[in-house]
């Protein structure tokens, strides 16, 4: 029996049973969702992880949404006034914002967040730099004042990528902003339960009783009113697969995230399961290489990986063999993004020649140098691509040792800058989706600020001159020949490799409706 063979069986064995870690879901009014990870870390400034996003956007609001065009919309905001040529911005605070703990939501509380955010976020730099004086003038009124225009300015305060400018109480920040915060007192829809949680097993929340959604627009994904038909909502970690496959066909939970494709035969024959995405623009393979440490500190060392990386094999490993569910040739912008192009792209594209990149990897001047490949191993999309890479990597005559860990310990390790045998590593992946690779402000693979960089921590003082200038061209085609430049950029700097895109699937019973796209969102949901 081959190992999709042995998935499929034991999903369709344990959906006669009920699995004995799960409690069987209680009523119309609450919604069990297997999440991909655990949200192990609570801080929408601290991390990128994807339950830290979906944790942010049930717990905490932001100014302004996002449609499905991306789009900007007043959300937290009833308004704003543009003044003085585009350099003076008045936003008004909407009625009936109130934090989790009762207390009314004020424009001190948004001027805290905003600088806070404002000092690791891409765009929120980016807007920070051109902001003057930011102020609260009353309680519901909060100004910009600009050195230069920044029409952008909707956009970075609504959006939706790592890391969300999420408002929360002035007295949760820490006057260091790389403290994290680790009390969630948000004003969205959902309010967490922390006394609930049971790390690595469950976290809780309940809906918010005193959350009033926009009067006015249409719902999608994070724009519009955020209306909430569930009283509690369960994140159940479920690590094994066809565990989980077999719980939400039993109806044990509700929706399950990430599903491994070698179970979709199975999900897809069972009536009470719909099979679909929420995602459209995908996810984003990532190989993140490490230039503070040996060997990819060498330029020509990154430069010369290139020719051992296969996209269609890696994504052949994370999506398997439908063809329809991944793309190759896949630069550092979402491929459906108007910012994607083939420009440097001949370093990936073409058959691979594991001689050649040998010779040129010793002709760049590495000496066997050990590669501590770090793996989050209970993360099916990052190992993937781990165990690929690494056969790449070996073929090309690397000496690559697999560190495998948990996702929470990959996420503490992966922030180590320390020499390998200190702690540290030397590359690792992951994946982001389309939406972060839409364009250069929102993508944190592609900042080469030095230790103030996504963990990987490049410094390219090009890449950041010639993301400056796309936010400052005027207009679409002076964009998309920008990021033409970046691309070629970035593989002269080779911050990381891109590895692909894939389509990933969700499944989740056939009585939930009302599911909105871009992310796993839970207001407007209902469960009949």
């Amino acid at each position: 029996m081959n190992r999709r063979e042995f998935l499929q069986a034991s999903a369709a064995g344990a959906a006669a049973v009920a699995a004995p870690s799960i409690t069987r879901a209680q009523g119309a009014r609450v919604f069990k969702f297997k999440p991909n990870a655990d949200a192990t870390i609570l801080d929408p400034v601290f991390s990128t992880a994807f339950s830290t996003r979906y944790l942010a956007l049930m717990s905490y609001d932001t100014l302004y949404g996002l449609d499905d065009a991306l789009n900007p919309h007043p959300q937290m905001v009833a308004g704003h006034v543009v003044e003085n040529d585009g350099k003076l911005w008045r936003l008004t605070l909407r009625d009936g914002l109130r934090f989790h703990d009762g207390e009314p939501v004020l424009a001190k509380d948004v001027v805290a967040s905003i600088r806070r955010w404002g000092r690791v976020d891409v765009m929120g730099q980016l807007l920070m730099a051109v902001t003057d004086d930011l102020s609260a003038t009353s309680d519901k009124e909060v100004v910009f004042r600009l050195k230069r225009p920044f029409p952008l300015l909707p956009n970075a305060l609504g959006k939706s990528t790592s890391y969300i400018p999420v408002i929360m109480p002035e007295r949760l920040i820490a006057a260091d902003p790389t403290k994290q915060v680790t009390e969630v007192v948000g004003s969205g829809p959902f309010r967490y339960l922390a006394n609930e949680r049971v790390n690595g097993a469950r976290s809780v929340w309940e809906r918010f009783a005193g959350y009033v959604p926009r009067p006015d627009g249409v719902p999608q994904f994070t724009s519009g009113p955020k209306h909430v038909h569930l009283d509690r909502v369960e994140w159940t970690i479920i690590p094994d697969a066809p565990t989980a496959a077999a719980a939400v066909m039993s109806g044990e939970i509700d929706w399950y995230e990430d599903v491994l494709l070698d179970l979709v035969p199975v999900l897809r024959r069972d009536r009470n399961v719909v099979l679909g995405s929420y995602n459209p623009a995908g996810n984003m393979g990532i190989l993140r290489l490490n230039h503070l440490q040996p060997p990819f500190d060498n330029p020509a060392i990154r430069r010369a990986l290139l020719g051992a990386i296969d996209q269609s094999e890696i994504m052949t490993a994370v999506a398997g063999t439908d063809k329809s569910l991944w793309d190759t040739g896949v630069g550092v912008f979402c491929p459906d993004s108007p910012m994607a192009s083939d420009a440097g792209m001949a370093a990936l594209n073409g058959p691979r020649d594991y001689a050649k990149a040998k010779r040129d990897l010793a002709a760049a001047g590495y000496k066997g140098e050990k590669i501590g490949f770090l793996s989050a191993s209970n993360f099916y999309t990052m190992s993937q691509q781990v165990d690929v890479a690494a056969d790449h990597m070996r073929r090309a005559g690397m000496n690559v040792d697999v560190i495998p860990v948990d996702f929470g310990v990959w996420l503490q390790r992966r922030a180590s800058r320390a020499p390998l045998d200190q702690g540290g590593w030397s590359c690792t992946t992951t994946l982001l989706p389309g939406l972060d690779l839409w364009d250069p402000t929102s993508h944190l693979a592609l900042r080469g600020n030095g230790l103030n960089a996504w963990p990987g921590w490049p410094t390219s003082p090009q890449l950041e001159s010639l993301r400056d200038q796309w936010v400052d061209a005027s207009d679409v085609p002076a964009r998309k020949a920008l990021a033409r430049r970046i691309q070629e950029q970035a593989f002269q700097d080779v911050a990381y490799v891109p590895t692909g895109r894939w389509r990933d699937l969700t499944a989740y019973r056939r009585n939930v409706t009302g599911m909105l796209s871009g992310m796993p969102l839970f207001y407007n949901l209902k469960k009949g």
